[in-house]
């Protein structure tokens, strides 16, 4: 109800302004600094103190008085602190709200008829995935899902380098080697089996016999050409190391849950004649230069010095070439396009966007979220080529071993007999590890550099995963304890809800951090920005604690009418939390 609350704000307001004859063009809106005594606030008095001649406390009073709160629906009082128009709750927000939240799809925006492509993880087919990119598959799959929930359609693409030159000397080498000269694979897993080759090839690269190496460069620039020339044999050869990689690949992705609508493969664009095309037009575009047997473009105007290289000498197009016509297909697809990509692509992406506009694109609807590499203590290097590094699986195995011995150590001897079952115990184990690594990740703003710290992950009382998991799993405690089944719990719940029985400060507190919910939702979505939702989670924990701590719900001692609706409230907090993790990714327990 948090948006309805502050389209009403922004209407009172306007008519405020609009009484005094005064601009409405900012209302200054916003979430009121912490020792300021309200839900919602404005801190337009300070923007017309100069334009009315007064003191912004005096242009707060006199904008308070004209708003006539008999008229609002969920708003009880308007109040000034200091500089501040202050908007308290009705008891018609608050009861709304909790009705509202008690609803599974709790936090979902109205549909808006906007379609979006986020691409996300896009790690080349050549092995494992590693730790360094871990980064990339979760923070793009809460942005899909954050964006979903604020009511975009929205498809999730994976972008298949299947065309470069590491996926050649790839091909080259599962031809070429025998699995017999191989080491044992760390996994029984394709992509495990199938890295060795790559391994083994760029060795031979590096240390063979000249001649050796003179003829498998040859090969391997034979499959390039022929990819470039749509040659239907070489896309087969490149095909079966591909696609078997990239099964092992989704199977480690398929633990995070990372999901995909659509594997998007480069040679796609080869194949269907659209690299060729865009180069053609680009050859035609006044920046574009022919120079030491390459095409290039002349981005000097854009402040880059550097040419694009768009056109080998030797005929073949380049990966942002043919990225070019990947866009320009999802540009006909899809309203806006979103890609979440490494920090270390920058440079790229901005020649992408300028090749763009100089074929005649607006590229406002292009986004891109970059981010840093994800280090472990210690710093390790990250390099599928060379086999040096951790693997996203083992960082997941470890994790869910880590998760289970914290379990364990938590659980005493009657709780284990009588509650968890050894099944159970492994649920909850691959709930929190697999959390934890998540929400450490994705809590974190992208750009900034993190280094994965178990200690900090797993940390049940500190801000983490489990903190919050742990939330989610004492309202389905509270619920079960009253004979409600946490998974439909409407069904169970009072008929009638006297939210005027929840009074308290600790009470009022929680449904107005539930309230804001679907907001934090939207402004989120807007910026691209899921750990904001982690932050939420950290504040929703923090202030559920307090209410549970403060208001029983099930004492012998609690009246029938606050019984029912602090029951409606734990169900509202569990809708809302259960959400909030969904859109992180992070599965919300049903025990801990």
């Amino acid at each position: 109800m948090f948006p309805a609350l502050r389209d009403e704000v922004a209407s009172a307001l306007d008519a405020a302004l609009s009484a005094r004859e005064l601009p409405t063009d900012d209302l200054g809106i916003e979430e009121p600094p912490d020792d300021v005594d309200s839900v919602l606030a404005s801190s337009v008095a300070f923007r017309l103190a100069g334009e009315v001649g007064a003191a912004p406390p005096q242009v707060a009073a006199e904008l308070a008085d004209e708003i006539d709160v008999d008229e609002l629906r969920y708003v009880d009082r308007v109040e000034t602190q200091g500089p501040y128009v202050n908007f308290l709750p009705s008891p018609t927000y608050y009861a709304e709200t909790v009705e509202a939240a008690t609803a599974d799809d709790y936090g979902h925006r109205p549909d808006r008829d906007e379609s979006v492509v986020v691409e996300h993880t896009s790690a080349n087919p050549t092995g494992p995935v590693h730790v360094g990119r871990a980064r990339n598959p979760i923070i793009g799959d809460a942005v899909a899902t954050l964006l979903s929930y604020a009511g975009y359609d929205v498809d999730r693409h994976y972008y298949v380098n299947d065309a470069g030159r590491q996926i050649a000397v790839f091909t080259w080498a599962y031809e070429t080697f025998d699995e017999a000269d191989l080491p044992e694979p760390q996994r029984e897993k394709a992509d495990y089996e199938l890295v060795r080759y790559y391994r083994k090839g760029n060795a031979f690269l590096e240390d063979g016999p000249a001649a050796e190496v003179e003829a498998a460069e040859a090969e391997i620039e034979s499959i390039m050409q022929g990819l470039e020339a749509g040659d239907e044999d070489a896309y087969e050869r490149v095909t079966e190391v591909v696609d078997q990689v990239l099964g092992g690949m989704r199977e480690t992705l398929a633990r995070l849950p990372a999901e995909y609508d659509e594997f998007v493969k480069e040679t796609r664009f080869m194949q269907d004649g659209s690299t060729d095309d865009v180069v053609s037009r680009l050859q035609d575009v006044d920046e574009a230069f022919y120079e030491d047997g390459a095409w290039q473009l002349d981005l000097s105007a854009f402040g880059m010095e550097k040419p694009f290289v768009f056109l080998r000498a030797d005929g073949t197009s380049l990966y942002t070439t043919r990225d070019v016509a990947h866009h320009e297909w999802k540009f006909e697809q899809y309203d806006r396009a979103v890609t979440v990509i490494g920090e270390d692509h920058e440079l790229t992406f901005e020649e992408l966007r300028k090749a763009l506009s100089l074929l005649g694109h607006d590229t406002e609807n292009l986004e891109q979220l970059f981010y840093s590499w994800v280090n472990l203590p210690g710093g390790e290097g990250m390099s599928t080529r060379e086999g040096t590094g951790i693997d996203l699986d083992d960082l997941l195995d470890e994790a869910i071993d880590r998760a289970r011995e914290e379990v364990e150590d938590r659980l005493d001897d009657r709780i284990r007999d009588d509650d968890l079952t050894e099944d159970d115990i492994e649920r909850i184990a691959r709930q929190v590890g697999i959390g934890a690594v998540r929400y450490d990740i994705v809590a974190k703003q992208p750009t900034k550099a993190i280094t994965f710290e178990w200690d900090r992950a797993l940390d049940f009382e500190a801000q983490s995963a489990p903190y919050v998991q742990y939330v989610h799993a004492r309202c389905c405690g509270i619920l079960e304890e009253a004979g409600l089944d946490p998974g439909n719990v409407q069904d169970g719940l009072a008929t009638t809800i006297d939210t005027d029985a929840l009074a308290t400060d600790a009470e009022r507190d929680l449904i107005e951090t539930i309230g804001r919910f679907p907001w934090e939702i939207e402004e989120a979505a807007d910026d691209l920005e899921p750990h904001r939702i982690a932050t939420y989670t950290r504040e929703f924990a923090e202030t559920f604690n307090a209410f549970y701590r403060e208001c029983p719900v099930l004492a012998d001692d609690v009246d029938t009418d606050t019984r029912d609706a602090r029951l409606a409230l734990v169900a509202a907090s569990k809708h809302t939390m259960a959400n909030a993790l969904n859109v992180l990714g992070v599965a919300p327990p049903r025990s801990m």
